[in-house]
């Protein structure tokens, strides 16, 4: 039996779950206050922070790092690459130290390898959030300067579709699924007999709009505001991710508090951006339906998001049309994806590729 530490950083909160092989032994969410996160300019900046909510999370549950046999951590913004298990090493490290897009999971690999190399063990990601699939044809955007590229949540995307293939009775690839992972940011996938052939980038600003990101915004108006206020590029980008959606124009990013504020019906800006939110995700979804011609399989929600059923309901009742198979899985069981990737790749069922 393998002890296998787990960790995901997000953007206002750090996942950690210690495993016996795929077996959850302990687990927590570590959420982080969004204004106090406002004083770090990047997410390598909170390094030292993550590490601290971590030990904590170590020191309660009495765990001997000496005694973990693996570390894996979530996987950042790396150069595209093929779905798979990935061993940390000094390149992977050296990216993500000198990051081109800022993201939180670009702090999974560096926390986890720090720990790795203290107790002289390996440390992994897993389908990070760069796994590129997508056909040539959806690589144009309308510039040739600025070719459309993937960045969305692959783990728990790839995870769910897995799930929604064994409900089905089929295998992984031999299904068309649209997955919508939605959280404090929002990723729609068209997996296609297993590759993801199109998805939305939830991190340079395609899609809906979500809790913290602005997603597909007019260009135009966003161009002219960031040149007449003289904004530099992270105070721009801020705009659009970090600082867009709910916490735009609700100031808030806790979506529990804005359900609750929309079943009591009495504030209509609340109404009007969650149906919003929920139109423009059923939008993108049929978007998706497109590349296969309209043959799907099923559609595939998840996501802390999919906790709140009016919210998948205001989704479900504008998709019903492409078809009647719908599957909702709350959550994101990244963790547990992580500890069985990691015990795939040591049985020989998952490759463990080498990030070059």
């Amino acid at each position: 039996m393998y002890r296998i530490l787990a960790i995901n950083p997000g953007n206002t909160s750090t996942k950690i779950g210690f495993f016996n092989d795929t077996e959850l032994i302990f687990s927590d969410t570590v959420r982080h206050d969004s204004d106090y996160l406002k004083r770090f300019h990047s997410f390598g900046e909170q390094l030292d922070f993550r590490f601290e909510a971590i030990n904590n999370f170590i020191d309660k549950n009495n765990i001997d790092l000496k005694e973990v046999d693996f570390f894996i951590g979530r996987g950042g913004i790396l150069k595209p690459l093929k779905s798979g298990l990935y061993e940390v090493n000094d390149k992977m490290i050296e990216t993500l130290l000198n990051p081109k897009v800022e993201h939180a999971s670009n702090l999974g690999a560096l926390i986890a390898d720090d720990f790795a190399k203290r107790y002289k063990k390996k440390a992994y990601i897993l389908d990070p959030v760069c796994v590129d699939e997508m056909d040539d044809i959806a690589r144009i955007s309308g510039s040739p300067l600025f070719p459309r590229s993937t960045l969305f949540h692959a783990l728990n995307q790839k995870r769910m579709a897995r799930w929604a293939s064994k409900d089905l009775g089929k295998k992984y690839s031999e299904l068309n699924l649209i997955v919508a992972m939605l959280g404090s940011g929002i990723s729609v996938g068209m997996h296609s007999y297993g590759r993801v052939i199109d998805v939305t980038n939830a991190v340079e600003g395609e899609g809906p709009f979500s809790p913290e990101r602005a997603g597909a915004i007019p260009i135009m108006p966003f161009l002219k505001y960031v040149l007449e206020n003289k904004l530099d590029y992270r105070q721009a980008n801020r705009l659009i991710y970090g600082e867009g959606g709910l916490v735009a124009y609700l100031g808030t990013n806790n979506m529990q508090d804005v359900i609750k504020k929309y079943n009591e019906g009495k504030d209509s800006k609340v109404i009007s951006i969650i149906e919003a939110m929920a139109y423009q995700v059923a939008k993108e979804i049929a978007v998706m339906a497109v590349p296969v011609s309209g043959n799907v399989d099923a559609i595939v929600l998840t996501g802390g998001l999919s906790y709140e059923k009016i919210f998948t309901d205001l989704i479900i009742s504008r998709i019903k049309f492409i078809t009647d198979k719908i599957l909702v899985y709350p959550g994101e069981d990244e963790l547990a994806a992580m500890a069985e990737g990691v015990i795939g790749g040591i049985n020989g069922e998952i490759d463990i590729l080498e990030y070059k």
